[in-house]
């Protein structure tokens, strides 16, 4: 079974909003070896999670985790997501999808965000 991640993004008018993204992207391949890892957007850029579906199986891959790149739970997480995986289940039936919670909301992104807080608010809080 090919496992490969796609990486899910809102997306943005503006091509730079995806350049920390696509580091996020650079550095997960360098530790994933061979896994293929993906970026796919929700709107304004491209491609979208379907597209990239489908280059993916295209390329063999039967086991794709999609990994929101979202602070938190909102709409497109709750609602939208959820249908896109379930009319992309019905269109590959022979991939395994896994969805991952949002990024923001895990422990160690929590934390990482508080301390680059803090080191930007200033000597006395780093």
């Amino acid at each position: 079974m090919t496992t490969a991640i796609i990486l899910f993004a809102h997306g943005a008018r503006d091509p730079e909003w995806a350049n920390p993204l696509r580091r996020v992207q650079a550095a997960i391949r360098q530790r994933a070896g061979s896994v293929p890892v993906e970026l796919a957007f929700l709107e304004f850029m491209t491609p979208t999670l379907p597209e990239c579906v489908a280059a993916l199986v295209a390329g063999g891959a039967s086991n794709i985790l999609v990994l929101p790149m979202f602070i938190a739970q909102g709409g497109h997480l709750k609602r939208d997501v959820p249908e896109m995986l379930a009319l992309l289940r019905s269109t590959h039936p022979e991939v395994r999808f896994s969805l991952a919670g949002a990024i923001g909301e895990n422990e160690i992104v929590v934390q990482a965000m508080a301390e680059a807080a803090l080191k930007s608010a200033g000597s006395e809080f780093a």
